[in-house]
């Protein structure tokens, strides 16, 4: 009979059902430095931007999804994403925008971004008149054309000082319905056209206080903003205390420039999956954000 055989343990064999230790200081190093590339991302390109209120209609609509770049202009301390930087007049490799860009400037006294389109330049003379843009003593090109058609979406909803209500309230008295049985919004609507050629569309349908401001000089580093929809738009002709800009924006207070569309929502989502398609605005996504040029103009 064989004698029974003798197996040894290795000394480097350990118990498998022995649970590992977890490092937790590398898990919080490698969580730590991956949130401050997603900052410096966020700061230094580009970082997503969403869509509140019905200021930039009919460019763009509440719900939009849209991408920033932050390098067009330089960068400042509006450029750091959560305004984590103290303000300041410094830029790094500083431009100018052109007319027509549609950027982001920073409330003068709160820490809220904004977005609105460019409409007059560092030295530029500007003066609105009964809705008119004057630059430099000249009228812009502004005509009417056909309203727009703004889609009835009655869960879409907005806040203000008084509470939640349905964003496109304002343009109750311009809803009709179609051949389809739908209902519709078809406000006033004019296209503007800025010295460089750069034209675009607004929404102006009634009689108010900001139609008519100044003539006021630009300062050199500032930019003169407006929103499209010139009826609903805190800018730069609105005062910090009304919410507004309080006048021209410092080029070190603009946060970036809207680039493009990259999705687009209705306000029908619900916490049901099925609905994140069906509310989707199809016809909306990578939509571009700068301007065209009108034909035979070229940029100055």
């Amino acid at each position: 009979m064989a004698p029974p055989v003798t197996t040894i343990e290795s000394p480097h064999v350990t118990d498998s059902s022995a649970p590992d230790k977890v490092n937790w200081l590398a898990e919080i190093r490698g969580l730590g430095l991956m949130l401050l590339a997603v900052l410096a991302f966020h700061s230094l390109v580009a970082k997503p931007f969403y869509i509140p209120s019905t200021s930039m209609m009919p460019s763009l609509w509440v719900g939009d999804r849209l991408v920033v770049s932050k390098y067009p202009y330089g960068w400042s301390w509006a450029s750091a994403s959560f305004h984590i930087l103290p303000r300041a007049s410094w830029r790094v490799l500083p431009s100018t925008p052109e007319y027509g860009d549609i950027v982001i400037p920073v409330h003068p006294d709160q820490d809220v971004d904004y977005i609105k389109r460019v409409v007059a330049l560092p030295g530029d003379t500007i003066e609105v008149r009964g809705g008119q843009i004057i630059l430099n003593g000249k009228a812009i090109k502004r005509e009417v054309v056909p309203p727009v058609r703004l889609p009835f979406e009655p869960e879409l909803m907005c806040q203000d000082g008084t509470g939640e209500r349905p964003c496109l309230q304002a343009f109750e008295a311009f809803r009709k319905t179609g051949p389809d049985g739908r209902d519709y919004f078809d406000p006033p609507t004019w296209r503007e056209t800025l010295p460089n050629g750069a034209t675009y569309l607004t929404i102006d349908y009634r009689d108010q206080d900001l139609d008519n401001y100044g003539p006021i000089t630009v300062p050199e580093d500032s930019v003169f903003v407006m929103g499209d929809n010139r009826d609903l738009s805190a800018d730069s002709r609105a005062l910090a205390i009304a919410d507004g800009l309080g006048g021209p924006v410092p080029m070190a207070n603009i946060g970036g420039r809207a680039e493009f569309i990259t999705f687009s929502l209705n306000g029908s989502t619900t916490w049901n999956p099925a609905s994140w398609f069906s509310s989707l605005r199809g016809d909306r996504a990578w939509t571009t954000l700068r301007p065209p040029l009108a034909e035979g103009a070229a940029p100055e």
